[in-house]
């Protein structure tokens, strides 16, 4: 009978003793740990290095920046679930829904419509996840900025290489999908 740990690296082999082996391949990432203890992301109340208030001052293009609207913009998310992940942003640095006026809670869900308008035109998504995280332990990656993703789904679009590779096949660059979005931003109201 084969080892069932002969995929595994020597060096997990010189653990022997220390737990019941599993099936499971490891991809090791020690460079994330400065993400997971918040190295380089911003204060809940400071704008400075927040990358979404960085995004409005850039060019559209280098932003990734969709439309602009009075209030909030719409930018797409620079590591996608899917071809078409938005996000639409408060120009204000506010990390809570609450803290939203009237007006900005108008624009943004305005801005969602017309993402899902300009979406659906572009290329035809079956659905949508809509929604944001509130806070760190919500799952909000950057919690100091308060932001809705936007993002299209497609009958099938969930594979095994999410479940077993870990690994997110996105066939669209995104420069492509910006200029897709921004033509059919123009075409929809």
């Amino acid at each position: 009978m084969a080892d069932p740990r002969a995929h595994e690296p020597a060096e997990q082999h010189e653990q022997e003793g220390v737990g019941v082996p599993d099936t499971l391949q490891r991809l090791w990432t020690p460079h994330r740990m400065a993400y997971i203890r918040g190295v380089g992301r911003p204060a809940q109340d400071e704008a400075e290095g927040c990358p979404f208030c960085r995004a409005v001052e850039l060019e559209d293009e280098g932003g990734l920046i969709i439309a602009r609207g009075k209030l909030v913009f719409a930018t797409l998310n620079l590591f996608p679930y899917n071809p078409g992940h938005l996000m639409v942003l408060p120009y204000r640095h506010v990390a809570d829904y609450t803290d939203l006026t009237p007006d900005e809670i108008i624009e943004l869900a305005e801005f969602t419509q017309r993402a899902m308008r300009a979406m659906r035109h572009a290329a035809a998504p079956h659905g949508f996840n809509i929604g944001m995280n509130q806070g760190s332990v919500a799952g909000a990656g950057i919690a100091a900025h308060l932001h809705q993703h936007v993002v299209p789904r497609w009958g099938g679009d969930a594979n095994f290489m999410p479940v077993i590779g870990h690994t997110k096949v996105i066939p669209q660059l995104l420069g492509e999908t910006r200029d897709l979005l921004i033509d059919s931003w123009s075409a929809v109201d």
